[in-house]
């Protein structure tokens, strides 16, 4: 894992820029348990392993498919998620490891 002095100040921004928004906020809480939050939606993989279909994540946020992808990306570029295309559709799950680096980061950085 990297030394949580590695990481660079703009990129904590980002990650807080993309969680800013209640609704990024609210995936990103969901998929902490995807399970638990998307148990009405059938997986097409492992959510566990894979991570939820994008469809699913549209599906149970009530917008529309175009934010979610928009949100999705942010939510990647700030490398809060990571992607596997199953088929034809992308499924996220939350990268753990570097949830770690950055909560490791922000508690020595204010």
């Amino acid at each position: 894992m990297a030394a949580t002095a590695e990481l660079d100040p703009d990129a904590l921004i980002e990650v807080f820029k993309a969680l800013g928004n209640p609704a990024r906020l609210q995936i990103m809480q969901w998929l902490k348990d995807p399970d638990t939050h998307f148990a009405a939606y059938e997986p097409i993989a492992d959510r566990r392993s894979v991570g939820v279909c994008v469809t699913h994540i549209q599906a149970k946020s009530g917008l529309a498919q175009s934010t979610v992808s928009s949100y999705m990306s942010t939510l990647e570029r700030a490398g809060l998620v990571r992607p596997t295309r199953v088929g034809k559709f992308t499924h996220y799950r939350r990268d753990e490891e570097r949830l770690t680096q950055l909560a490791e980061a922000i508690g020595t950085t204010l």
